[in-house]
């Protein structure tokens, strides 16, 4: 929630953003049911577009990190309960369907890093992310997404676990509630990376040239 207790360098860090589908943007997205309180999910969006927009406009290595799953989920095994159970359920994030892809204004781009294989809820489970960004010499992440308090965290806490600085983009996140937004920034993050808003995080990168050197 305030300023990174020390400067990440832009050349090394990515910004990673989570799940950025009409699933979950789209008026007929399954999961628009879930967001209790929409004035927070909202004010994530619109922040993580100017977010994203800042990222572009100044260079800032940027994965993109959706979910997919094949017809029938063989991905998630029998699901008995937590998310393999409500994924399978409420078929949500199926590779056939057109709410899969990525929503309005967050499709990547051509030199932008499309993650592959993920199959859990954080970003790195299965996925070729942590390879991409070792290979890239990139040990900062930024993270935007959904929902906080599932998939961001537990991308945070993996990020953590595998020597990534981490950083949460505050303004472009969102749970389902604003009490479980709080929880999460209050109580969670700070045991496995920091908080930063957009007005901390936008003139950092647009500085990217002078803060590199």
């Amino acid at each position: 929630m305030y300023p990174p207790d020390r400067p990440f360098t832009p050349t090394s860090t990515a910004l990673v953003m989570i799940e950025f589908q009409r699933e979950w943007l789209a008026p007929d997205g399954k999961l628009q049911a879930v967001v209790e309180d929409r004035s927070q999910f909202d004010a994530a969006v619109a922040a993580a577009r100017t977010l994203l927009a800042t990222a572009r406009e100044n260079g800032l290595a940027i994965a993109h990190a959706g979910l997919r799953f094949q017809e029938g989920y063989p991905e998630l095994g029998s699901g008995g309960f937590g998310l393999r159970k409500a994924i399978r359920t409420f078929r949500t994030f199926p590779a056939s369907s057109p709410a899969s892809d990525f929503a309005d204004g967050f499709e990547p781009r051509e030199n932008e890093f499309l993650v592959q294989g993920r199959a859990g809820s954080s970003a790195f489970a299965g996925s070729n992310l942590d390879i991409w960004l070792r290979n890239n010499r990139i040990d900062t992440v930024i993270l935007a997404g959904f929902a906080l308090h599932v998939c961001v965290e537990s991308t945070l806490r993996a990020a953590h676990d595998l020597g990534y600085e981490a950083y949460v983009a505050e303004d472009a996140t969102a749970a389902f509630t604003s009490p479980q937004r709080r929880h999460v920034l209050t109580h969670v993050v700070p045991h496995f990376g920091q908080a930063v808003t957009n007005t901390n995080l936008v003139p950092m990168l647009e500085n990217r040239l002078e803060a590199a050197q």
